[in-house]
């Protein structure tokens, strides 16, 4: 007798193989997700008579959201931005620009055209993120779309098809018909608990058919989706021959490139046009008034009635006095700057780990890769570079800006690389998915996040998996006396996003509103 699967464990099995997406896509079928969240913009009170002055540290994306906010409810603003710019990590280069990396300072010269740019922190904007897009919206930023996958890039792996590169389409059409092979047996022969019905396991059976373009008897024998050995759209066609799939799962990008462009990098993704850094500009635009460059902060002190931060601009020791203090200064850093904070506020602030990011790129003498037919999109390889990215932007136009290289998780082996020898890496690289890289492209740049001015690393790492690692989190999120709160993606469960420091940002914000509409009704 044949036993049904459980939603539980087929679900299990489907993220195992096939990345998050094809999970998303299956709970929405049955019912099972609930619908995308709104923007969380809190809804202040505005002041009416009296006037209350607010210090915010650092003009990144979430000191930037509290400023504009605060400033439309009638706050006086101030932002202390120890850098020549506002962003933070987002940081977009263009020609001309400063790449203020210690021990590796450069500047870039692109060809100073409106699509020469390189996005060298945040990149993209899903779908998903309401606050980012609700902000783009109101300050007049323009989006276009962001191509993060393209089944005509290409996979690389030395471990594959004696590292000669295949299209992205070819490689994961054969791995998802050999998954969805194993999964239309796995139909009957696993136990489980809580079965389909025969109606919902005859569903789910035809969906897996469709995902890996299996026949009727369940079985992958070839598809049209990895392209055609030979014929076009007015001669006959010959199917490509399927490929070993013991050969495809040798490759170590096969987890990668099955779920990478999932979920919030899945579609549909968007970028600003003309460059990431058009954000920021949105707010200072707003904001320009109320921000103070190369303001880096001494010292901050808290009293029962308010702040006061002392900052270094210019070669001047300045100070200001406010009633509440904001604060999205990398914690690393707040450690080190004199403070009254509570001993285990400051205890808490050392917890916070940093991860390391690396990303580089380069001018291309013209655009090679859309005479391979790739527009946008991500080619993969297991070489310490790991991505190469294709600009969706300036189609057609004489040259472009490819990423060479992106490493989020273990950037430092560039980091300890020459300027010299990062771009050398990079070329010698990027020949085994491109035979004429190293002829196409120049003007390379390299970006060590862990070696940025003022940054020092990439965003936070949290588990909060643990009790004692929430608890930590819980006294970072909340605020000291009701007059300091710490702000950015550092606060939040899902760091490195937009949309992260933008959230905390409302959490703090709605912290002070309820104390000031609390004060008002006791007044």
């Amino acid at each position: 007798m044949s036993k049904p699967v459980s939603r539980r464990e087929f679900l299990n099995l489907i993220a195992a193989t096939s990345g998050t997406a094809a999970v998303l896509g299956i709970t929405s079928a049955l019912g099972m997700i609930p619908s995308s969240a709104s923007a969380s913009v809190p809804d202040l009170l505005r002041l009416s008579n009296q006037s209350r002055k607010v210090v915010i540290l650092g003009g990144g994306i979430s000191g930037l959201t509290v400023a504009y906010e605060l400033g439309k409810a009638g706050y006086d603003c101030t932002i202390l931005e120890a850098s020549h710019r506002c962003g933070g990590r987002i940081f977009t280069v263009r020609a001309g620009t400063l790449i203020d990396e210690i021990g590796n300072p450069q500047y870039c010269d692109f060809d100073d055209e409106p699509h020469m740019y390189f996005n060298a922190g945040a990149a993209r904007i899903p779908s998903t993120h309401t606050n980012v897009l609700h902000y783009c919206k109101e300050l007049g930023v323009d989006l276009e779309l962001f191509i993060n996958e393209n089944k005509m890039a290409w996979i690389q792996d030395d471990n594959i098809m004696g590292g000669k590169p295949i299209r992205n389409g070819e490689f994961t059409t054969n791995v998802r018909g050999f998954m969805a092979e194993l999964m239309a047996k796995a139909m009957t022969d696993v136990e489980l608990d809580q079965p389909f019905t025969d109606d919902e396991a005859g569903l789910v059976l035809n969906m897996i058919r469709a995902f890996g373009d299996l026949g009727p008897d369940n079985r992958f024998t070839g598809s049209s989706r990895a392209g055609y050995a030979s014929g076009n759209y007015v001669t006959h066609t010959v199917q490509k021959d399927i490929i070993d799939v013991r050969n495809l799962l040798r490759a170590q990008a096969a987890r990668q490139v099955l779920s990478d462009n999932e979920g919030e990098t899945g579609p549909m993704l968007m970028q600003p046009t003309g460059g990431m850094d058009r954000i920021p500009a949105g707010f200072v635009r707003q904001l320009e008034d109320k921000i103070k460059y190369r303001a880096r902060v001494t010292s901050l002190n808290l009293r029962d009635d308010g702040v006061t931060v002392e900052y270094d601009q210019d070669g001047q020791r300045l100070s200001i006095d406010a009633d509440y203090c904001f604060n999205c200064i990398p914690s690393h850093f707040m450690n080190g700057i004199t403070n009254n904070l509570p001993a285990d506020y400051t205890q808490a602030m050392k917890y916070i780990r940093r991860g390391v990011a690396y990303k580089a790129a380069f001018q291309a003498k013209e655009r090679f890769w859309e005479k391979q037919g790739i527009y946008g999109g991500i080619s993969w390889t297991n070489q310490p570079i790991r991505q190469i990215w294709y600009p969706p932007h300036g189609i057609h136009k004489a040259k472009g800006v490819v990423l060479a290289a992106y490493d989020y998780g273990n950037g430092m082996p560039f980091t300890r690389m020459t300027q010299g020898e990062r771009i050398e890496a990079h070329l010698a690289q990027g020949e085994k998915v491109h035979a004429d890289y190293r002829q196409q492209c120049e003007k390379g740049i390299t970006i060590a996040w862990h070696r940025m001015n003022n940054m020092l690393g990439c965003s936070a790492r949290w588990n909060v998996q643990t009790p004692e690692e929430q608890a930590i989190f819980d006294k970072l999120q909340a605020s000291v006396n009701g007059r300091h709160w710490f702000i950015g993606d550092q606060i939040s469960k899902h760091t490195a996003w937009m949309e992260s420091a933008i959230q905390s940002a409302h959490v703090a914000l709605a912290d002070l509103d309820q104390r000031v509409r609390a004060e008002a009704a006791n007044a």
